[in-house]
């Protein structure tokens, strides 16, 4: 993802590259309970020429696309992971689902046999053996770190409507948690996460991270958990506050819209255009607000301080990276999938029909499972 925009009149004329992790929880096709087995399952992958990362718990795996400047093909690539997923864990004997936050959980996740991931559950305790939560995280190509960090002031406003947009994990231990996206709620509680600060330069940025790390808060700089960060390890701004989606098309909208975003915020910074210093008090009741309500209801504009519907700030969201959007060829893209939000909803919108129709807990993720290579 080393390819960045073009800087100066012509910014929007090429797009930089896109790419999408996106983590899934292994589950019991019997039960649909979360299971153990992400080493198996990624075994079978590799033999299918696919390499998947084991995340924290055992009860997950990830994959990671290549950087694409077309939409289209990252979403023929995501779509080819989540068939390789599927059949690799259909191999081992277990089903995969792509949702923020299992439906029914155990008590506790068994932690991945890696030293780190051993460290962090020492460290961390039950912070980390409660989780097994999913998350869709966006990487856009930027020239360089300084330029990561204002990309991030720039977005910063937009989190509350990326989550209420990418919201998918509503049913968590048999029941509905009241929450859209109960992941960002469980997730929030880790030391260096939710929105980031406003950065105020590249020596602000590490100064905190060093900070983090000297005080034992996190162990290394991967675990700077921010909602947009600049990437640890590659040269992109990551955009990692929404919930995994549940389909493939899907998740290929949504990474539209983040490069959109970015794409508008380069050229903000290249006209003079500040970031807007958000009052933390308003962004953190407008993150909590989208993980409460989704689309389904109403949101805060940061801006105002008014509530506004959720589908109206979407709206409003999409308008604003209009011209981006065109430039990048993916407006006709984002525009059918903001037609399908307003007639089917997002993931939290189907899960929860879904348990209030009657479903119990696993049969909201044998849904999910139906869901996965859409």
């Amino acid at each position: 993802m080393s390819d960045g925009a073009e800087h100066g009149p012509d910014a929007l004329v090429v797009a930089p590259t896109v790419g999408v992790e996106e983590e899934f929880i292994l589950v019991d096709p019997a039960t649909e309970h979360p299971v153990a087995r992400n080493g198996e399952v990624a075994a079978a992958a590799s033999r299918r020429g696919v390499d998947l990362e084991l995340e924290l718990t055992s009860c997950q795996v990830e994959t990671a696309t290549a950087p694409h400047h077309a939409v289209a093909d990252l979403l023929d690539e995501l779509t080819r992971l989540r068939s390789v997923v599927a059949a690799a864990a259909a191999e081992v004997g277990v089903g995969v689902i792509a949702a923020g936050a299992p439906p029914t959980v155990p008590v506790a996740f068994p932690i991945t046999d890696t030293a780190r991931y051993r460290r962090i559950g020492e460290r961390f305790g039950m912070l980390a053996h409660e989780q097994g939560v999913c998350g869709c995280h966006v990487h856009v190509a930027v020239p360089d770190r300084e330029t990561a960090i204002e990309v991030s002031n720039h977005l910063r406003h937009r989190l509350p409507v990326l989550l209420a947009l990418s919201a998918n994990s509503p049913v968590y231990r048999d029941a509905d948690t009241g929450h859209a996206s109960w992941r960002w709620v469980l997730w929030s509680r880790w030391p260096a996460a939710g929105p980031p600060p406003h950065l105020r330069s590249r020596e602000h940025f590490e100064s905190l991270v060093t900070m983090f790390v000297a005080s034992g808060a996190i162990l290394d700089d991967h675990m700077v958990y921010w909602d947009v960060r600049p990437s640890d390890h590659l040269p992109t701004i990551e955009v990692r506050v929404g919930d995994v989606q549940p389909t493939a098309s899907e998740a290929a909208a949504f990474a539209a819209i983040v490069r959109g975003l970015t794409l508008t915020a380069l050229r903000d910074i290249d006209a003079g255009i500040a970031a807007p210093e958000i009052d933390t008090a308003i962004l953190d009741a407008a993150m909590w607000k989208a993980a409460h309500d989704g689309i389904d209801g109403a949101g805060i504009d940061v801006l105002t301080g008014e509530s506004v519907p959720a589908l109206d700030l979407v709206g409003r969201l999409v308008d604003d990276i209009s011209d981006a959007l065109d430039a990048a060829g993916d407006a006709d893209l984002v525009t059918a999938a903001r037609r399908s939000l307003g007639s089917r909803g997002n993931g939290a919108t189907r899960r929860r029909r879904d348990f209030r129709d009657g479903t119990d807990g696993p049969g909201i993720a044998g849904a999910a499972m139906a869901e996965f290579t859409g």
